[in-house]
């Protein structure tokens, strides 16, 4: 059996899921419903929702966090740019896979359109399929790790449309031959650079890889076809991002699970400052900029490579940004949405301190470790190191951080939304007729 069809089978029907996948699966869609509701009101997607009446078909889906409704493709695409604007968003270890983000807004669109259509998905129903396209989306990127990621292109927007159209199939009951037909489609409109990291246009990739997910999966389930091996043809999707694609992580596809080394974000920043943030934090009391002269900031190479940008004008640069991350949460003890804003970036006392730091490359760091050095003056030295930060493998988010951190969006969001009662619906999903139905506990109620 080729590969393509393998992977199709498997999403096809995963077998009865371990109860911590199902767990992990129930904590990641809470945690990407409520990042969707904190980057709903960010300035990007109001400009992405102003297209609605000229692309939008019949409204049959939900905006988190929004007033709107629309059709379930732009549903899809604008809940998973949103999902993933602030940076808030899971990460998978060690991809760097943001997998929820363009996974689960394909899934819940379709599942509410279907609801409306007198076809309700169950929460299990909806878990189940929410899980497979993450696996997948998580396996595809190790067989392509790091190679993929170095060349520049967005892993989670490449590896994510084929989560999502597997994903939107399982909902949809495609049979193994359309599963591959949707891969084909997801192929076909497959994109993402980090070039584009700091800038509106990476929300875009993210939210295309949601829409033509379910695309692709809608198209196979009318008979759309497309090529029979899209993943491991001589020109398909591992050979054309990586020149040794690793096949071997796919062996053991429905007896290990990527999913469990998925992990959830303390701060709205790229996953890689976490431990630069943790360390500052611990150095903040009782000092001041004018006591620093120096910060040496010492991590992986990749560090330096994704967040050495001085200067940056915009609180989305400032998310990739270790200049204003250590600005932030070493001058003010700070290192929430507000402290990635457009008007935390435009503080003089935070702009004039990036120009302290240096950095320090050393390959023995791990990607979730960081040690900051500070030099003050009369001679005196500070040093912190963190091996391993909040949130990540070592120290995940509890239940009761990631309800935390959902009641913090919803704040940031300014809806008079009952957090207590959404985060309880999120966690009893499973037990839903109806997956879609905690989507009403998401709108803004009427007049605010």
């Amino acid at each position: 059996m080729s590969l393509s069809r393998r992977i199709a089978a498997f999403a096809t029907d995963p077998g009865p899921l371990p109860e911590a996948v199902r767990a992990a699966g129930r904590r990641a869609f809470l945690n990407m419903t409520g990042c969707a509701i904190g980057g709903a009101r960010e300035g990007a997607i109001d400009r992405l929702a102003t297209l609605l009446p000229a692309f939008s078909g019949p409204a049959t889906a939900s905006l988190i966090g929004r007033k709107e409704r629309a059709d379930m493709l732009w549903a899809a695409y604008i809940n998973a740019a949103a999902a993933s604007i602030f940076d808030y968003d899971d990460t998978h270890i060690p991809t760097v896979i943001h997998p929820a983000a363009p996974v689960g807004p394909a899934v819940l669109a379709l599942a509410e359109t279907l609801a409306g259509q007198g076809g309700p998905v169950s929460g299990q129903a909806l878990i189940r399929a929410f899980v497979t396209g993450m696996e997948v989306t998580c396996r595809l990127g190790l067989a392509l790790h790091p190679v993929h990621y170095a060349r520049g292109w967005h892993i989670t927007s490449t590896c994510g449309t084929f989560g999502a159209a597997l994903a939107a199939g399982q909902i949809l009951g495609l049979t193994g031959a359309q599963m591959v037909d949707a891969m084909g489609h997801a192929l076909a409109q497959n994109a993402g650079s980090v070039e584009t990291l700091g800038t509106m246009s990476k929300s875009l990739s993210v939210g295309q890889a949601a829409r033509a997910g379910l695309m692709g999966a809608l198209l196979a389930q009318q008979g759309f076809t497309g090529p029979e091996v899209p993943l491991e043809g001589r020109q398909g999707f591992l050979a054309l991002h990586s020149d040794a694609p690793d096949l071997t992580v796919f062996e053991d596809l429905g007896q290990r699970w990527e999913v469990l080394h998925n992990t959830f974000k303390p701060y709205p920043c790229g996953v890689v400052l976490n431990p630069v943030i943790e360390a500052c934090l611990a150095l903040h009391h009782d000092l001041n900029a004018g006591q620093i002269t120096r910060v040496t900031l010492t991590g992986h190479p990749l560090l330096r490579a994704r967040t050495d940008r001085p200067g940056v004008t915009t609180g989305r640069l400032a998310q990739v940004s270790a200049q204003h991350a250590v600005a932030v949460s070493l001058i003010r003890g700070e290192a929430g949405l507000a402290a990635f804003s457009d008007a935390a970036v435009a503080d003089p006392v935070l702009r004039d301190f990036g120009a302290r730091l240096v950095f320090c490359d050393d390959p023995g760091f791990s990607l979730e470790a960081a040690e900051v050095r500070l030099d003050l003056a009369y001679g005196r030295r500070l040093t912190r190191r963190v091996e391993a930060a909040k949130g990540g493998l070592a120290y995940p988010l509890s239940d009761e951080d990631l309800a935390a951190k959902l009641a913090g969006q919803i704040r940031h969001n300014g809806a008079a939304l009952d957090a207590g009662a959404l985060v309880a619906a999120l966690t009893a999903i499973e037990e839903a007729e109806n997956a879609a139905a905690f989507l009403a506990m998401t709108r803004p109620p009427k007049g605010a």
